[in-house]
């Protein structure tokens, strides 16, 4: 899988769209990346853009955004509410996909000298780039802001990271770095810039000064009035939202405004945010008041109306959820999870190896699961099982959870077939072709073992909650339920004749090799072991389960 990069730059320019629409062609007009979002505020005179692409590209992005603000941006006549200290005032480059935090140190570093060498400016390392600690913060090196820049950069300790050590009146510094995702979050006030300001410095971590901390742990604020909304907000950066994330901001805010007798009217997510932390918001409010909500679209829902997320504009989940965003402009057509049942029947019964059996399991566990659900799903909610409820979202969470995981495997399980059948094909010209191509095999293998493994790990899991609902799911479903235990039932012996196979080709393509053949006969053993354990257990439950469930007449 490539490796995806986000790079979200700041400009500061808000107001002249002829300026911002030229930023955004030059970064859509690099090949290799996605421009997901331009998100300009005429108060704080700053534009956000947001864009995805593999490593190099965005590099080339960066730069050609950078060239284009050169000549239309001139700090001498910038005036805004959010603090800058360029042009071109932050250039932050984030790990999304098969990347990892060094990747994007790398690319920082990279971006950095060429920028500076390029366009002659000064360029400061911030964040996970810089390993000086006492310039690793942003508001480290923005303190005094632009105004200050003229003799700052003169300072030793202030020395910039890359570029001329002078101050240019016209573009001013740039800081380039490499973090987390950062959640640029807004809290509405129909208060003063002082009281939201004062907020502000109650939540945010560093507080007032060492003797008075802030109350939120990761969080970077300050207040400022929004003309255009004709309110204030609290202006927070959430920096690590596993930490601190936007529902504890929001509710930590409610309270502080409370507190003062100040009315608080909704809030505002800048830019794109990920899933996780809008699931993660949900789940907390879910909890709180004993929700039962279990569908993505309805958390999400639920997510924006508990925050106000459509107070200033509205929230639309596809052009504001980065993996929506990318999902959307990636296409998934060629996927099994994509394809109309038809077109899937036709690639199964074709001339091919692939989609075939371990295709076949996993889409009849799904079935299955997602029959058991059904049968429970029409159970819940209705005034005649009104008793049952506590019981059946007990049983259909799993069930629910259970279903999605199992769809995934679909498509895992087409790519390490294909996969495998690729290395087959590889040249064996000399002896270390044939060791390399013999290793990459078994690596294929072995996550062909996993995945059959797991779809077996997921059916065995439910057993119990499926013997639950034997004696309770609405008698309307009698004929879907049983249809769906046979359908696990089928699938766990289908996914336990694959792990035979899988072995079976591992351990003879280990009596080839030399090296680690004594482990891959204990991982084989132990594959086969742990897959005819859920198996038994499988039968044991099946008779159980389908004579409760024949059983019943009402």
């Amino acid at each position: 899988m490539q490796k995806v990069i986000e790079c979200v730059p700041n400009f500061s320019e808000g107001q002249r769209k002829e300026v911002i629409d030229t930023i955004a062609h030059a970064i859509a007009g690099v090949e290799g990346v996605a421009l997901l979002d331009i998100d300009p505020g005429l108060s704080t005179n700053r534009t956000i853009y947001t864009f995805v692409g593999h490593p190099q590209a965005v590099i080339e992005a960066a730069l050609a955004a950078g060239r284009a603000a050169y000549n239309l941006i001139d700090m001498t006549k910038h005036s805004g509410e959010h603090p800058r200290i360029g042009a071109m005032d932050v250039v932050p480059f984030v790990p999304v996909q098969n990347a990892t935090m060094a990747d994007c140190i790398e690319i920082a570093r990279e971006f950095a000298d060429r920028l500076s060498m390029e366009l002659s400016i000064p360029v400061y390392l911030y964040g996970e780039a810089q390993e000086q600690e006492y310039r690793r913060d942003l508001s480290q090196i923005r303190e005094g802001e632009y105004e200050a820049l003229y003799s700052k950069i003169r300072k030793p300790e202030w020395k910039p990271d890359f570029g001329p050590i002078e101050f240019l009146p016209t573009w001013g510094a740039t800081c380039v770095g490499a973090r987390k995702f950062l959640i640029a979050y807004n809290i509405n006030l129909l208060g003063t810039k002082e009281q939201a300001h004062r907020i502000a410095l109650n939540v945010r971590e560093e507080g007032r000064s060492k003797e008075e901390p802030g109350k939120l742990k990761s969080v970077r604020g300050l207040g400022w009035w929004l003309e255009e909304a004709n309110l204030s907000q609290i202006s927070l950066n959430l920096t690590d939202f596993e930490i601190t994330n936007i529902h504890a901001a929001y509710l930590q805010c409610v309270a502080e405004a409370e507190s003062l007798n100040i009315g608080l009217c909704g809030s505002q997510i800048v830019g794109l945010v990920p899933l996780r932390p809008l699931l993660m918001a949900a789940d907390y409010f879910i909890q709180k008041e004993n929700l039962f909500i279990l569908d993505e679209d309805q958390k999400l829902r639920l997510v924006i109306q508990r925050l106000g997320l459509n107070s200033i504009a509205p929230f639309i989940p596809k052009e504001r959820i980065i993996e929506y965003i990318i999902r959307d402009r990636e296409g998934h057509d060629d996927t099994i999870n994509s394809m109309e049942i038809k077109e899937l029947v036709k690639h199964v019964g074709a001339r091919t190896l692939v989609p075939g059996g371990s295709c076949v399991t996993a889409l009849v566990a799904t079935l299955g699961t997602a029959l058991g659900t059904m049968c429970a799903l029409l159970t819940y909610g209705m005034r005649k099982w009104e008793t049952l409820e506590p019981e059946m979202r007990a049983i259909i969470a799993p069930l629910h959870t259970t279903t999605k995981t199992l769809m995934e495997t679909l498509d895992t399980d087409t790519e390490l077939l294909n996969a495998y059948m690729t290395v087959q094909k590889m040249t064996e010209t000399n002896e270390e072709e044939r060791h390399f191509k013999q290793i990459t095999e078994n690596r294929c293998l072995q996550r062909c073992l996993e995945v059959s493994l797991e779809i077996m790990r997921q059916i065995n899991n439910l057993w119990e909650s499926l013997e639950r609902l034997a004696p309770l799911f609405n008698i309307n479903t009698k004929a879907d339920f049983l249809v769906g235990i046979k359908c696990l039932d089928t699938a766990m012996y289908g996914a336990l004749k694959r792990i035979e196979t899988f072995s079976s080709s591992l351990l003879k393509n280990t009596d080839t090799i030399d090296d680690n053949e004594s482990q891959t006969k204990k991982t084989q053993k132990y594959y086969e072991e742990e897959a005819k354990t859920y198996f038994e257990k499988t039968q044991k439950y099946v008779q159980i389960i389908l004579k409760l469930a024949e059983s019943r007449n009402e």
